[in-house]
């Protein structure tokens, strides 16, 4: 019988919670098949059978286990079920189902009973819900005008369990969910207080004109991608931008340890992505030394790790300077808190035309807020000031980015 137990994480680390078996129990599992998932306070991982056999489950889920407790058994000697397929055979078997099932949707005709599209009073967004969820018009009513089916009808009707009908004059609900938090939010509402209460932080603001971002992407995003298989995204010039800066005011990419300043002779950018279970901060390593190329690669790499709960310790440990993008959300403007133990955030935001003053005409630009948020005790405004507009230089002067400097001064030595 072979003990798997939970391996260590991280060094900081000492218990996991096991969030969700991913066999049965009694079940045979092969060699390196996923047993289950486990979730430490940094990250999500899993643990694979180490030998093919008979799983006998120990620990149960939402069980909070100790690193190198017993999470389950495997007994070796068992031999495989009568009649059960060897893992290639099943993949090839699930494939032909699927196959199946594809051609027989395609040639499966629509049930009479589904409405056409011109028959349902909808709204064209309610409509494309409905087709794209085949859901039957029966008995859904809606809240616009002369009855007409909105968006927000659909979404309710989606959100009721099969066979269950909200009563119109019935009493509104007042019921109530507890969820256990997660270590993953423990540690992220512990990291938030512990920011707030030990650091003496401000926040600075200033705006970017994108109109010189915007123009470049549109010019060159086919041919970047063409050429180097990513989409050239705005992080990739924020982060060169900082980078720059960074060089330049030292004191924003450095952090305090006891009564020392520690600064950091190169940048490790982290980028704060929302994850399934929360906002993860996975990190660029070097970043001062990556072409845009090798920039948009690695925030792609790592924000899909994120999305998928795949990201190691490793990736989401140091770090000397963050980048927060809360435009995606539609945020206009916010004041970031500090990812400790660094000394400073820097805040994106979303994108919108605004009036602005240029060169005594009023002139539409679209214009983004960016905010940048500090430890005053390493930090001064002159520091924060002056690191917010040299950011604010390079974005709005894209040709900066490639030696910090103007062409011409350049080719002067100016």
């Amino acid at each position: 019988m072979i003990e798997i137990k939970v391996p260590t994480v991280g060094e900081s680390i000492s218990e996991v919670t096991l969030v969700k078996w991913l066999k049965a129990d009694g079940t045979y599992v092969e060699r390196d098949e996923l047993l289950c998932e486990l979730e430490s306070e940094k990250a999500t991982f899993e643990l694979n059978a180490e030998q093919a056999g008979i799983l006998h489950i120990v620990a149960q889920e939402n069980e909070t286990l100790a690193i190198g407790a017993l999470a389950c058994k495997i007994d070796e000697t068992a031999a495989a079920p009568a009649g059960q397929p060897a893992p290639a055979a099943e993949k090839a078997a699930e494939k032909t189902t699927k196959e199946v099932a594809k051609e027989t949707a395609k040639t499966k005709p629509a049930p009479a009973d589904l409405p056409s599209q011109k028959d349902i009073k909808a709204s064209p967004v309610a409509k494309a819900i409905i087709a794209d969820k085949h859901l039957e018009n029966t008995g859904m009513k809606g809240s616009g005008s002369g009855g007409r089916i909105l968006k927000q009808d659909v979404l309710e009707a989606l959100s009721q369990p099969p066979g269950s009908k909200k009563e119109p004059s019935g009493a509104p609900s007042r019921e109530q969910r507890a969820e256990k938090m997660s270590n993953l939010r423990k540690t992220i509402s512990r990291r938030l207080v512990e920011a707030k209460n030990s650091t003496a932080m401000l926040t600075t603001f200033n705006e970017v004109d994108m109109s010189g971002i915007m123009a470049t992407r549109a010019k060159y995003k086919d041919k970047f991608k063409e050429q180097h298989g990513v989409n050239l995204g705005f992080m990739s010039f924020f982060t060169r931008a900082c980078c720059i800066a960074l060089s330049e005011w030292p004191a924003v990419n450095a952090c305090i340890e006891g009564d020392q300043i520690i600064y950091h002779e190169y940048c490790d950018i982290s980028i704060a992505v929302s994850g399934p279970k929360g906002l993860v901060v996975p990190i660029i390593r070097n970043a001062e030394s990556l072409s845009m190329a090798g920039l948009e690669q690695e925030v792609f790499n790592l924000a899909t790790k994120a999305r998928e709960n795949k990201l190691s310790i490793d990736e989401m440990t140091g770090g000397t300077f963050t980048i927060t993008n809360g435009g995606v959300f539609g945020s206009l403007l916010s004041t970031p808190i500090l990812n400790l133990p660094q000394s400073a955030i820097l805040g994106m935001h979303k994108i919108e035309e605004r009036p602005i003053a240029l060169n005594g005409q009023v002139v539409i630009r679209p214009m983004m807020y960016l905010a940048l948020s500090y430890d005053h005790r390493i930090i001064d405004g002159r520091e924060s000031v002056g690191f917010l507009v040299r950011v604010k230089e390079l974005l709005e002067s894209p040709e900066l980015l490639l030696a910090a400097k103007e062409p011409v001064k350049l080719l002067l030595g100016l």
